[in-house]
């Protein structure tokens, strides 16, 4: 089995790494429930004997050897020590390997070029080692994630700066990254600067990107904040206030500390990585590999933005709501309320689509769904059967089945349009420029580039919309010889 190592950048990327630990312990532990050290768990955890002055990794064997103490295969890096040394006070403490933290004290001042430049150089040796470190601890390495934001500057400019070295240093090794953009709203007034700056780095060394979208998320959070207030009208407190527990690092259960106010949307976003790693992690009569998300959704090298949506989208801590039926969930996949970026895929040109399905759901029922939705969709001319579809026996915890949808979409052209748009009502201005000029080896000529690969990425997804309504108005004729 494969092996993943989990990136977590800046105060965003940690404090989804948090949640996205906490979900993975409570989802391998309600299903083995014995304790032993098994494949599933070795996708991203390592088994670790202490009583080694460098302890030593328990192998998987026959999957029967018992849990002695269970190690992340993360890395940790922020230029500010708080969320960081959240983490190592709360009940995840004991999963993270200390030799893999990489913390500072200043940050970055929500500047790309301190995070990229002046940090991404400092450290880059000490990143250099802990990746390595991380890389050599697995048996076959698949998969890098990445989890940052693209508005801070740590976020953004380390974050990159370290998927230039994992470009350079791990070719073979696929490169994921989950990104989340800020919103209109974002108080970070040099969000556009660090966004555009950001997106030419994930253009030119990610292998698949996640965009999130910070409003999004609210959104949704919100709304379920609605349904379940609604459903937990005449249920008694009792049953509605209840402590969650997560696996600690022996396999026993804690008591998890109390949620945070941003646990909901991290939540989602945790629940995104761990529903598309399902079929790489437990069995499935139609398993999904991470490598084939690469190989079938993203048909051009930079067109790899994919587009998200999940259901259901409950937390662990919800009141108990009803389940939805199987094909008001297919719907409810293709619907914008349940999209974890601000787009209208029916309206624009997909090129791709994955459904990545969990639970007691018969191939019959996806193939039934496909061809129901089929026809409201907009697939290009030569991908009309564009549909790549998993099937993990293994329901997600709390749910008897899940759906997440991954689309290669022109509508991400949308949300970077209005990225740009921002960029340039700065960039006309010349506004805070100097405190990114005044970084070492930082030049106008990066903005420059930046906003220039953006446009020549816009430029591709509007050339696909503009030939498909070419040939949708007047189709090729066929001349008869």
């Amino acid at each position: 089995m494969t092996q993943s190592v989990v990136v977590q950048v800046g105060q965003c990327g940690n404090q989804i790494g948090c949640r996205f630990w906490d979900l993975a312990l409570r989802e391998h532990a309600a299903i083995n429930k014995e304790g032993f050290f098994d494949e599933p768990y070795s996708s991203f955890f390592r088994n670790v004997d202490n009583r080694y002055e460098d302890p030593l990794d328990v192998e998987v064997g026959n999957g029967r050897t018992k849990i002695k103490t269970l190690k992340a295969r993360a890395v940790l890096v922020d230029m500010e020590e708080g969320v960081v040394n959240e983490l190592l006070n709360s009940p995840l403490r004991d999963i993270f390997d200390h030799k893999q933290l990489i913390t500072d004290v200043s940050g970055s001042g929500n500047n790309w070029s301190i995070g990229h430049l002046f940090y991404g150089n400092q450290y880059r040796d000490k990143l250099v080692e802990v990746l390595r470190r991380a890389a050599e601890k697995c048996d076959c390495l698949q998969t890098f994630f990445m989890i940052h934001s693209m508005g801070g500057g740590t976020g953004s400019g380390v974050g990159t700066a370290i998927l230039n070295i994992l470009q350079d240093d791990y070719p073979n090794v696929y490169r994921f990254v989950t990104a989340v953009y800020p919103s209109i709203e974002d108080d970070v007034i040099t969000s556009p600067y660090n966004s555009i700056l950001a997106m030419k780095e994930l253009t030119d060394n990610a292998d698949c990107v996640m965009p999130i979208d910070n409003q999004s998320l609210i959104d949704i959070c919100n709304r379920i904040s609605n349904v379940t207030a609604t459903a937990s009208r005449g249920i008694s407190k009792k049953q509605i206030k209840s402590e969650s527990t997560i696996t600690n690092s022996h396999g026993g259960k804690t008591k998890s500390s109390q949620a945070r106010p941003f646990d909901g949307m991290n939540n989602i976003v945790a629940n995104l990585l761990l529903n598309m790693t399902s079929s790489s992690r437990f069995e499935g009569s139609l398993n999904v590999d991470l490598n084939e998300i690469t190989m079938n959704l993203v048909p051009f090298p930079r067109l790899h933005y994919l587009i998200s949506s999940m259901t259901p989208l409950y937390a662990l801590a919800d009141v108990n709501l009803s389940t939805r039926r199987l094909d008001e969930m297919f719907s409810d996949a293709f619907s914008k309320d349940y999209q974890l970026i601000k787009a209208d895929p029916k309206r624009n040109l997909y090129l791709s689509c994955a459904l990545l399905v969990r639970g007691k759901v018969e191939i019959s029922d996806i193939r039934r769904n496909i061809k129901r939705i089929r026809p409201s969709l907009n697939f290009i001319h030569w991908n009309e059967d564009g549909w790549k579809t998993g099937l993990c026996s293994v329901p997600p915890v709390g749910h008897p089945y899940s759906l997440l949808t991954l689309s290669n979409n022109t509508c991400i052209k949308d949300t970077f349009s209005d990225i740009q748009h921002r960029f340039v009502k700065l960039y006309k201005r010349k506004a805070h420029l100097h405190h990114y000029l005044e970084v070492d080896g930082m030049e106008m000529a990066t903005f420059d580039n930046s906003i220039e690969s953006l446009n020549s990425l816009l430029d591709e997804y509007k050339l696909l919309d503009q030939t498909t309504r070419e040939l949708v108005a007047s189709p090729p004729r066929l001349k008869v010889v």
